[in-house]
């Protein structure tokens, strides 16, 4: 039996296994924040995927999402519909590509809007 990822891969190139590997994990932190078991929707999967990369690459989410070929939301569109063509997702009469388009932008979320801890232990006296 051929692998699901292997399958959609040898149709489509654009994006590593890592890639769809991170937008099923995406999927099931969506869940938890939406506190839905079951479908969520496009503008949810985003901001599931937005605190996953976060919380496991930090600084450095852009750049690893950008390694696996995952450069604007519209990616995760494409993503989540090859997921959707090999079943591995479904979708409702509702569910369009145009639900990830252009939600946020990579480099706001992931640089310009990183949430940096500041340093509470800077010696202040004067």
């Amino acid at each position: 039996m051929v692998d699901p990822i292997n399958e959609i891969l040898s149709k489509d190139s654009r994006y590593k296994s890592e890639a769809y590997g991170f937008v099923l994990a995406s999927l099931e932190v969506a869940r938890v924040q939406t506190g839905k078991t079951k479908h969520v929707t496009g503008f949810d999967l985003l901001q599931g995927l937005k605190t996953l990369a976060i919380k496991d690459y930090g600084i450095m989410a852009k750049t690893v999402l950008e390694s696996w070929g995952i450069k604007t939301t519209d990616d995760i569109g494409e993503i989540v519909f090859n997921l959707i063509d090999t079943e591995l997702l479904s979708k409702t009469s509702e569910d369009q590509k145009e639900d990830f388009h252009n939600i946020f932008d990579f480099d706001t979320v992931f640089m310009k809007e990183y949430p940096f801890i500041e340093n509470t232990n800077q010696n202040d006296s004067q």
